[in-house]
């Protein structure tokens, strides 16, 4: 990472209108609360009805190893680009600022409206169903509670990005707190030998593995998305071409860890075919070993777990429309700043609105499967191939940080989320496609009113 000076002062040009306030301690915090969210207390009980017994497991080692081989793509790109807006940014420097480039970043902005409001309708709705544990609540009560949520979360970002980092620290300390109890809880009091877990995980046969592990790791990896939000931070990173890689790798293998310790955890307690039907997983596992008092407070803290992850998302995502209107390919409305707070505060409002709205009107379970096949073509398969692409127009030095052994963590990145985009299933690829394919025709009735590529002269 020779050249990080020149790189930060570089970008410290190109993105001067964000101050530089986030340190490496709370980019690190903003990245692990996004991951961490309602997500693994609502998807335990999912992955082991998909895969059964202690094979769930598999999934999240598989979701750690998908996050971890991809990072690299990111932190090569985060590091030599960092900006605001994270994506937008990668896609259309390494596809061609001028052609494809063009192309490939509206789309990412394009779906974004929709699936950044789609992430806070997941972990809204999340919210209001662990909820109920604390009391009862009808269908219309649970969409009341999600969407007061929203609203909440869209009034604390509604500051100075300095208060926000602080914020940030405070949420990630309920995380930790969260996590670590479930783990020391469990794993001290165990009522099902660990030695049995481990023996049923290693006896597995390959295919009847792979036969449920597609599915199953559409969820978990569902639960490690997020170690990149850093990067649609990049304008507000310090020293980003040296804290946006490390802030990555800490997230995940912190969050992996974290994960994998907590379903050790659960089922050496609450049995998994006990576990595998419960709605409130944690709750459950607390009231057997600490009675309903304890359960109530778990449930509490799991909610604000999820609250924090929010906090996180909307942050992250309201940086992407806000970047490209800055670029003048996106409605110049977005790239309006707060004329005292100085964050892009008609992005946040547009992006909290829509998910407020999404909250009300859709289930957790298609949510899931509605975000990663949104995603995955556009954003992770595309940046990919843009890094392949960068490396061969550019020499090594301009890359702050190299992964080791290039090309094959790209290829394998590559192959791996193609194998997570079949096994959403059918409806959910063509919804994928369709959201794409409706922004192409947006992109191109754009590009036809302004006279730009490919309709330029």
């Amino acid at each position: 990472m020779s050249n990080a000076t020149s790189s930060d002062q570089l970008s410290d040009s190109s993105s001067a209108a964000l101050p530089r306030r986030l340190t490496l301690l709370q980019g690190t915090a903003l990245n692990m609360i996004d991951m961490v969210g309602i997500g693994p207390f609502v998807v335990l009980p999912l992955v082991i009805k998909t895969l059964g017994g202690s094979l769930f497991l598999w999934a999240w080692v598989l979701g750690a190893f998908v996050s971890l081989i991809d990072a690299f793509v990111w932190a090569e790109l985060g590091a030599a680009f960092p900006q605001a807006g994270g994506s937008y940014n990668f896609l259309k420097i390494s596809y061609g600022e001028q052609r494809w480039g063009r192309l490939l970043s509206f789309l990412y902005v394009w779906q974004t409206l929709i699936q950044a409001p789609l992430v806070m309708a997941s972990g809204a709705i999340g919210f209001a169903q662990y909820a109920s544990y604390l009391m009862p609540l009808d269908e219309w009560q649970r969409k009341a509670v999600s969407g007061g949520v929203v609203l909440i979360i869209i009034a604390l970002l509604y500051r100075k990005i300095d208060s926000i980092g602080k914020i940030g620290l405070i949420m990630w300390g309920a995380v930790l707190l969260t996590l670590g109890w479930i783990i020391v809880g469990g794993l001290s009091n165990a009522r099902i030998p660990l030695a049995q877990t481990f023996q049923s995980i290693g006896s597995v046969s390959g295919g009847l593995l792979a036969a449920g592990l597609g599915q199953a790791s559409v969820k978990t990896i569902y639960c490690y998305l997020g170690y990149y939000n850093v990067c649609h931070l990049g304008g507000e990173i310090q020293r980003p071409t040296r804290n946006i890689p490390v802030s990555m790798f800490i997230s995940i293998v912190g969050i992996a860890a974290l994960y994998l310790l907590m379903n050790l955890s659960v089922i050496s307690v609450v049995p998994w075919q006990i576990a595998q039907n419960s709605n409130f997983i944690v709750s459950t596992f607390v009231e057997t070993l600490y009675g309903p008092g304890a359960a109530q407070l778990a449930t509490v803290l799991v909610l604000l777990v999820a609250f924090s992850s929010l906090f996180a998302v909307l942050l992250g995502y309201s940086r992407v429309p806000y970047a490209a209107a800055v670029d003048g390919q996106f409605f110049k409305i977005f790239a309006k700043l707060h004329p005292t707070r100085h964050f892009p505060y008609v992005s946040l409002l547009f992006l909290g609105g829509l998910g407020f709205v999404f909250s009300l009107l859709f289930r957790l379970g298609d949510v899931i499967m509605a975000i990663l096949a949104m995603r995955i073509v556009v954003q992770f398969v595309g940046q990919a191939i843009g890094l392949m692409l960068l490396h061969r127009r550019r020499a090594a030095s301009e890359f702050p940080f190299r992964m080791p052994l290039y090309p094959l963590p790209v290829l394998l990145a590559i192959g791996i989320w193609l194998f997570i985009f079949f096994s959403t299933g059918l409806t959910f690829m063509l919804s994928g496609l369709a959201v794409i394919g409706l922004g192409g025709v947006a992109f191109l009735v754009s590009s036809g009113v302004r006279k730009q590529w490919p309709f330029e002269k």
